[in-house]
């Protein structure tokens, strides 16, 4: 495979534009909206992103009424065990005290959420929304995540995204908690989709963003990389914190 090649299926699974893939996440939370006793929302970034991503869908949660947490990780540079245990210190300094936590996710932030709430659920905790999370991997993975020149780009968390059994996220416990998913049915990086069968984002297949004990499932019109921006998937979003359904009646069509 030529370089050139290499490093665009590298930028298909990072949804992101690949002048960003080694930076570092800024690390910290950024607040907005009400704060407790409102109902908090944390609100997690995608593999090789930054708070700044998810800062549109962020100002919509705010605008519904929620106390808002938008968390920056360093998503390329940690394994999950170390992730997990970054993402527990935030979760207990900013939203312990308030009556309930939701989370909201980006792809990666999705998965790593499934592994956090499973050691550590707080009491407080109330409803997750993951748009296009990497349920059951990615066939990009598989086919690179080998790879001296992935690894080294986009670190040790996301080569275990991949299908298998022994993936980070075939490892992973069904949910204790409601969670609605939200898989996006554009893409805008036509290499991924090439290695990615059926319908997709771009990076994920829609199948495999479903994964048993899920409580409910919406598409929208929206690529992997845009899909946090996305009118209908905001909407969506508010419309599971808000009643633990999706309606499926029409919304933005973006």
């Amino acid at each position: 495979m030529r370089a050139s090649t290499f490093i665009a299926l590298l930028a298909a699974l990072l949804a992101s534009p690949l002048a960003g893939v080694r930076a570092a996440a800024e690390a910290g939370v950024e607040a907005e909206g009400l704060t407790p006793p409102a109902e908090a929302v944390v609100v997690l970034h995608g593999l090789g992103r930054s708070n700044r991503a998810m800062g549109p869908l962020a100002s919509r949660l705010a605008a519904a009424g929620y106390a808002v947490y938008n968390v920056s990780y360093p998503s390329t540079e940690l394994p999950p065990e170390a992730l997990d245990g970054y993402l527990h210190e935030q979760v207990e300094a900013c939203c312990a005290q308030a009556p309930r936590v939701h989370f909201v996710t980006h792809s990666l932030g999705g998965i790593l959420v499934r592994a956090h709430l499973a050691r550590h659920a707080p009491a407080n905790l109330g409803r997750v929304v993951m748009l296009a999370p990497p349920s059951q991997g990615s066939e990009i993975v598989d086919q690179l995540g080998d790879s001296a020149l992935f690894q080294w780009a986009l670190g040790p968390t996301a080569a275990q995204l991949g299908t298998g059994p022994e993936s980070l996220p075939g490892r992973l416990p069904p949910p204790r908690f409601e969670v609605g998913v939200i898989a996006g049915t554009r893409s805008v990086n036509p290499l991924g989709s090439a290695m990615v069968p059926g319908p997709d984002d771009g990076t994920v297949a829609v199948e495999n963003t479903r994964f048993e004990g899920m409580t409910d499932f919406v598409t929208v019109p929206a690529s992997h990389t845009f899909i946090m921006r996305s009118d209908a998937a905001a909407d969506h979003a508010i419309e599971f914190l808000r009643a633990g359904r999706f309606s499926h009646a029409p919304v933005h069509s973006d």
